[in-house]
């Protein structure tokens, strides 16, 4: 049985914050200073170039990896981390897109994150007109499955509503139509038990500064399945993606495996972020996790809807069908979130009117939950939000 008192203690959270919105940026381990100052004096410091040898950095995009892939359901190998998300949405889609050279459309959904869309109709104009991206309704991914369809492209859990899809599902459905499939795990690695490998999804991506807690712009990875790693093409063939990197060839050869989906040179300083961030996750059991998760959130919609009737609920009330978070609809969302920040409680806004909380077990108690939905609802009673500089829109929401 998970101890979550204990997780909770590995991270630095500020004094009179309550803390739900670990699904956009997770908070600090404890760890992690200790671990960043040793790779920047140690060994950026004192071994300077060397540290690619020395300290292990050319392997460490790899041996992270293989720790984020024991989260996922990945086989050791499989999992490569660097770049951004975005990147990783590309070179999935990319490499799909070749194994169906028949076939032009990748299908998503519009309940989709808006940079995965951006990134799958940005590869279609550059690949032609033939080539198209086709959003359909969440609850219409299934039967919007067909033979025209090459790459199936699913954030597993709605950013802005939490609803979660069947991913087992309709990755059997895709592979029965002879299509492959590209499975975001932005809002499901860390968050929810997720096995790509019984699946058999073909790729999965995602972000590690979420749920995996390793900091603003940490790294994200990409899993390819072992039948389809030495045979994929990365369209974005960069330097370490090679086979020999140092023998300087003009000319491009995939390296073996997950290791061609490398592009860049890594980011060792995050890395190290991350590395030190999963040492969390030792004595967590994936189950324990959702079962806690779960219940936090029903209790959080327990409070606030006896609470705060203004608020609509917006994500599934059946918790199988949620990710790790909570959405509330109002005309006013912005504000209320505003000032609910003002009160010590952390939760964020989605246009146009999505109020979201993220539920971590690691960090969050069933206390914390209370009072959150406490002060949310005395803000509605008495309409705190409605003051000037609650309105006044961040850069960031």
């Amino acid at each position: 049985m998970t101890d979550f008192t204990a997780t909770r203690a590995m991270f630095t959270l500020p004094e009179g914050v309550i803390y739900l919105d670990g699904n956009s940026l997770g908070p600090l381990p404890r760890a992690v200073p200790a671990r960043v100052e040793q790779t920047i004096r140690a060994e950026w410091g004192e071994m300077l170039i060397t540290g690619w040898n020395k300290a292990g950095w050319m392997d460490l995009p790899a041996r992270v990896g293989d720790r984020v892939g024991r989260l996922i359901g990945a086989a050791p190998g499989t999992v490569v981390m660097g770049d951004t998300l975005s990147i990783k949405v590309y070179q999935a889609l990319a490499s799909a897109l070749e194994l169906r050279p028949d076939r032009r459309v990748i299908l998503s959904d519009t309940g989709n994150f808006p940079s995965d869309l951006y990134m799958a109709d940005g590869l279609c104009r550059t690949l032609g007109p033939d080539y198209q991206l086709r959003t359909v309704a969440p609850e219409a991914v299934e039967d919007a499955i067909d033979d025209s369809v090459a790459v199936l492209m699913i954030t597993e859990v709605d950013y802005r509503t939490g609803r979660k899809h069947d991913m087992a599902r309709l990755i059997a459905r895709a592979h029965e139509a002879g299509a492959l499939v590209v499975w975001d795990l932005a809002h499901s690695a860390g968050a929810i038990p997720v096995d790509v490998s019984g699946a058999d999804t073909d790729f999965a991506v995602g972000c590690s500064y979420k749920y995996l807690n390793s900091g603003p712009g940490g790294p994200a990875f990409i899993y390819v399945a072992p039948r389809l790693a030495d045979t994929v093409r990365p369209a974005l063939s960069g330097w370490l993606g090679h086979e020999a990197p140092f023998a300087f060839d003009l000319d491009y050869r995939p390296g073996a495996g997950i290791d061609r989906m490398r592009v860049g040179t890594p980011s060792i300083l995050q890395l190290a972020a991350l590395d030190a961030a999963l040492d969390v996750w030792d004595e967590v059991d994936m189950g324990d996790l959702r079962a806690r998760s779960l219940e936090l959130q029903d209790s959080f919609i327990a409070h606030v809807e006896a609470g705060c009737p203004e608020l609509a609920l917006a994500s599934p009330r059946e918790g199988a069908q949620r990710g790790s978070q909570v959405s509330f609809r109002h005309e006013h969302g912005y504000a209320i979130i505003q000032a609910l920040i003002a009160d010590g409680v952390i939760g964020d806004f989605r246009a146009p009117d999505i109020l979201r909380f993220g539920f971590t077990p690691l960090y969050l108690s069933q206390e914390d939950v209370a009072l959150a939905a406490e002060k949310l609802c005395a803000i509605m009673a008495e309409k705190r939000w409605d003051r000037a500089g609650f309105h006044h829109r961040a850069k960031v929401t």
